[in-house]
């Protein structure tokens, strides 16, 4: 038998059935008299009818107030009425409106992180255990990536953010390029938290100490008894760089030592070997070569391969970041590890902290990194 054909659209008549079906309420519940099946509630429309409050009331015999009361977990319900209505919630698989609940309550349980460098591990790294610290507290996160960190940037940025109902801003601030108050400013009295700028910051603000971290690779290699050592830093107006940068340089005076020659890198692989190349091309002899991460750590050991150098016998290779693949390198890294996780959860606690009470003082949460040693580095002969 061939198919009716519908005289306006030529569609057929299986096709209007499937067609109405779609536009019709699946509106599924549990049958009073067989618990275990499940009837089919269908009206007509053009869409799907969502299961609200009303439902939910309906189902449980009680009030729709009692039931905002419920899921906003006021305490004056009763512990029988409240299992009756989180059983109804799970029988009809109703979801809240977070946009009603907002418009009441003022919440919207999102927060914004705006961030610069997002392309380079260790920005990259925050937002990923941000997000999960976040989810992991009831928030849902949106991102917004510079391409420059400029004061007009951020006002662009926050201008826009700033008009939307969001609870809280991370700012993951890794250059000196702009002031952390004047951002602050911009932020129109949203709680704020700045996550990687400067230790020592008097902004709500959580940082990771990267002059230790300095420190710890200098002391580590002057217990080995190198004295003649070498530094590829990474860009110098990044806050963790510099702080890098003057922990290898503070320690090495303490020992009365100076490195042999610095050079300023750009956090990447190619960048550590062609400024390794340089460093030997110049004529540097040196023991041990400080990278400022473990990408240009991974440079710098190939150029030292290449001109015939052994690693360690020969020169010693530290690096900073602990990436993953480290301990995989040709051979296996000595480094620094930053704790991401740590980091993301104390950004994230210390935002909810001030949305919850925006009198907190102000403070900045400081972490310590700790030192990794494996077989890159070695005492000097």
């Amino acid at each position: 038998m061939q198919a009716e054909k519908c005289h306006n659209t030529g569609m057929t008549f299986a096709g209007r059935f499937l067609d109405a079906l779609a536009g019709c309420v699946l509106f599924c519940e549990g049958s009073h008299s067989s618990p275990g099946t499940r009837r089919i509630v269908m009206t007509g429309g053009q869409r799907l009818k969502r299961v609200t409050l009303y439902d939910v009331a309906l189902r449980s015999g009680v009030s729709y107030q009692t039931v905002s009361r419920v899921i906003n977990d006021h305490p004056n319900v009763s512990k029988v009425t409240r299992q009756r209505v989180l059983k109804a919630i799970k029988e009809l698989d109703y979801r809240p409106n977070r946009a009603a609940q907002s418009l009441v309550t003022r919440r919207s349980f999102v927060l914004e992180v705006v961030t610069f460098g997002s392309e380079f591990y260790g920005p990259s790294r925050m937002m990923v255990c941000l997000e999960r610290s976040a989810k992991a507290l009831g928030y849902s996160l949106t991102f917004t990536n510079l391409t420059n960190a400029s004061l007009e940037d951020f006002r662009e940025a926050l201008d826009s953010i700033t008009d939307r109902l969001i609870d809280g801003i991370v700012i993951i601030a890794p250059t000196d390029q702009t002031a952390p108050e004047a951002v602050l400013d911009l932020c129109r009295g949203i709680p704020t938290v700045l996550v990687d700028n400067e230790l020592g910051s008097t902004t709500p603000s959580v940082v990771i100490d990267q002059r230790y971290g300095g420190q710890l690779v200098a002391q580590h290699l002057l217990r080995l008894g190198h004295q003649r050592i070498c530094e590829i830093s990474g860009p110098l107006n990044w806050h963790g760089a510099k702080a890098r940068h003057e922990g290898v340089s503070e320690t090495l005076r303490e020992a009365g030592l100076e490195t042999i020659a610095t050079r300023e890198g750009d956090w990447s692989p190619a960048c550590g070997y062609r400024l390794t190349r340089q460093l030997l091309a110049d004529g540097a002899q040196f023991t041990a070569l400080i990278a400022g991460n473990d990408n240009m750590a991974l440079g710098a050991m190939r150029a030292l391969r290449e001109s015939g150098l052994r690693i360690p016998e020969d020169v010693s290779v530290v690096g900073f970041d602990n990436l993953p693949d480290s301990p995989y390198f040709e051979p296996p890294l000595t480094t620094v590890h930053q704790d991401f996780d740590a980091l993301g959860r104390q950004s994230i606690d210390f935002l909810a902290a001030l949305i919850q009470n925006p009198e907190l003082p102000v403070h900045q949460r400081v972490l310590y990194p700790h030192f990794v040693e494996r077989l890159s580095t070695r005492p000097c002969r």
